[in-house]
């Protein structure tokens, strides 16, 4: 006869736990500690509707200001026997470990599933690397290996986000996402945006899209260049509409790439009202914008405590003479803060003109970006009275965006 019992040789020997997902909304669970490592985990536990208790002499500002907001119960006491009664779940996260013992202790009396974090093993749970994508909850184990478990939980999470591994459980409808791709490097889109991207069937891109994207995109991916380069060759508004809306109509799942934010100086509002008009369903994705993210780059921030409390965003294209301009230049200039130009390089002087002759000192620092964020971004620094000439003399083509005011001085090299 055979041998049926647990004999040594016939223990598993993988990772012993058991992965499972717990219902904790409304239930009772009860956190020991209130330092850095039970920070960590209670955003989880909040955004899972659980009824957290935190139990400890001291706590984080973090973990003090979950409390104060109402988003758990916070008691600052040591723990004493007895503080699990009535517990779905309980975390022992203290810098005591004979504390974590008694914790998981009084857990085992009461049958009560426990996470000890000084020494994982002992405890009768542990806590996986975990994710969530687009309705999934990712958990990774790995027999207590904290850092190996986090890097399998990353590469999972990136490749779902890259449309390397995809879920096609889920049928994509019909539709159009506005979808901001960012400043230019890749790596800059949103999660949403390039999981949105990955699921397309037509994707109408502009040419400050990042190009790289593209790349990605599988060969049955119809795209639709909308050419949208500044004074040349460009798609007409109402074509970019209606490619929008009868690739929806016609079944397919539609991106409108878009470079930076849809709606920063990017017409997004104006494809939305399309798509709207026609009763075709549209989402917004917000995008980083450039105004912000480009002179981030460059190493000025676009505010600084004690330096500057504002900063503005303009077009510039057209001039400040234009009859189109809606552009107060006289109160620009009057300003202290940031001004961010965009669309602007090819009537430098005329801004430039126009902040001078409202009073702006001609040394103001004004540092111009070229294709910021990218491998061949160019930075070149100068002063309001002698931009003009330099962006001239240096060959400076857009894209590229003018920061003017006391953080266009700073650098980080």
């Amino acid at each position: 006869m055979p041998n049926t019992s647990d004999t040594p040789e016939q223990q598993p020997t993988g990772d012993p736990n058991y992965l499972v997902g717990l219902d904790l909304n409304g239930r009772r669970v009860v956190v020991i500690g209130g330092g850095t490592v039970a920070q960590r985990r209670l955003g989880l536990l909040i955004a899972s509707g659980a009824d957290v208790h935190v139990i400890s002499r001291e706590v984080t500002p973090a973990v003090e200001g979950m409390a104060t907001s109402g988003q758990l119960t916070l008691t600052l006491r040591a723990y004493v026997d007895g503080d699990l009664a009535d517990a779905w779940y309980a975390i022992a996260c203290t810098d005591e470990p004979e504390t974590n013992a008694a914790v998981v202790a009084e857990a085992d009396r009461r049958r009560v599933f426990c996470v000890r974090a000084d020494v994982a093993r002992l405890g009768s749970a542990v806590t996986p690397a975990t994710a969530r994508y687009d309705g999934l909850t990712l958990g990774v184990l790995a027999s207590g290996q904290h850092r190996r478990s986090a890097a399998v939980r990353n590469a999972l999470l990136e490749a779902l986000q890259s449309g390397v591994v995809t879920d096609d459980s889920i049928p994509v409808t019909p539709g159009v996402a506005l979808v901001g791709g960012g400043p230019g490097d890749p790596d800059l889109i949103t999660v949403r945006g390039r999981r949105l991207l990955a699921r397309a069937d037509l994707v109408v891109a502009d040419r400050l899209a990042p190009p790289e994207l593209l790349a990605e995109l599988g060969p049955d991916v119809e795209v639709i260049d909308a050419a949208k380069i500044p004074y040349g060759r460009a798609m007409a508004q109402e074509a970019i509409n209606t490619a929008l809306v009868d690739g929806a109509k016609a079944g397919k799942f539609v991106v409108r790439l878009k470079g930076g934010d849809p709606y920063v100086f990017g017409r997004g509002y104006e494809e939305l009202e399309a798509c709207v008009e026609a009763g075709v369903p549209v989402t917004v994705v917000p995008g980083v914008t450039s105004p912000i993210s480009v002179p981030a780059a460059a190493g000025i921030p676009v505010t600084h405590r004690g330096v500057t409390h504002e900063f503005v965003v303009v077009s510039g294209h057209v001039a400040p003479d234009h009859p189109d301009s809606l552009v107060d230049w006289p109160a620009l200039a009057r300003l202290r803060g940031t001004l961010v130009l965009m669309m602007a390089v090819e009537r430098t002087e005329q801004f430039a003109t126009a902040l001078l002759d409202g009073g702006r000192p001609a040394d103001t620092p004004a540092t111009v970006i070229q294709e910021g964020t990218l491998r061949t971004q160019r930075v070149l620094r100068a002063d309001l009275g002698t931009v003009a000439a330099r962006v001239r003399d240096e060959g400076i083509r857009p894209p590229a965006i003018i920061v003017i005011g006391p953080t266009a001085g700073f650098s980080a090299e």
